[in-house]
């Protein structure tokens, strides 16, 4: 009795993380260059002293659809999309290079180019500084260039580059913080083959109509789940009123 018991005590807690992930996919569904996490069931033995007598499910991260999302014209210079594959570099956690498609970019009162949610941007020789100016271009290699503040408009100097890579598929990995990470934990080289559009943002790759389905599909499992529980308990205490009477 107590094996489905089990069973479906870890199933439900599994389909209440399934749900988790999956509420923070729908819940990023209008966040700038997000990539939606994927995830999946299985069942595993429960090995200890003797042979396996249990069995259990587990859910899994097993990694991140990292598929491009729509790009939405914006007309803002300090706006960028990377087309195709790759990605731009930023200052992650710990100041460790993290990597990132989120292009709504903004520069602060002390002149650092970060991204909309504040994680500085990298450039050939880390966070890129911004001095006092009247225009902002980015270039499509991500060569940012100003005209001086006061200058004369046909005179554009170059300020820094956006460090733009391009890993092999598998290479890199989400962590908690949202953003991506190299397995390996090294810093990736630039690659000139990234290319930027400037006045553009992609959104984010998640499908909202999946998410509310599988939202459902998941409410439905836990439904299940909890009713399997309860008739196991409900067994037990009848098979236990049938022992009193023997």
């Amino acid at each position: 009795m107590d094996r489905s018991l089990f069973i479906a005590m870890s199933g439900a807690k599994q389909t209440l993380l399934a749900q988790t992930n999956n509420a923070n996919n729908l819940a990023n569904t209008q966040t700038t260059g997000f990539k939606a996490d994927l995830q999946q069931f299985r069942s595993m033995s429960v090995f200890g002293p003797g042979y396996p007598t249990r069995v259990y499910a587990m859910t899994e991260r097993p990694g991140t659809d990292v598929s491009m999302g729509a790009l939405q014209t914006t007309g803002r210079d300090l706006d960028v999309a990377i087309k195709g594959d790759g990605w731009m570099a930023v200052a992650g956690k710990d100041g460790q290079e993290a990597y990132s498609r989120a292009g709504d970019l903004k520069v602060t009162p002390e002149g650092f180019l970060q991204t909309g949610a504040g994680r500085q941007v990298l450039g050939q020789d880390g966070p890129i500084s911004i001095p006092p100016a009247d225009k902002l271009e980015i270039g499509r290699d991500g060569t940012i260039s100003i005209v001086p503040l006061g200058g004369q408009a046909s005179t554009l100097v170059v300020v820094d580059q956006i460090k733009l890579v391009k890993p092999q598929p598998g290479d890199l990995e989400k962590h908690t913080d949202g953003l991506m990470y190299s397995k390996q934990g090294a810093v990736l080289p630039a690659s000139a083959d990234v290319t930027l559009v400037q006045g553009a943002l992609e959104g984010s790759n998640v499908n909202a109509i999946e998410a509310m389905v599988s939202m459902i599909e998941l409410a439905r499992h836990f439904e299940l789940q909890s009713k399997v529980m309860k008739t196991a308990d409900e067994n037990a205490a009848v098979a236990a009123k049938l022992m009193q009477m023997a």
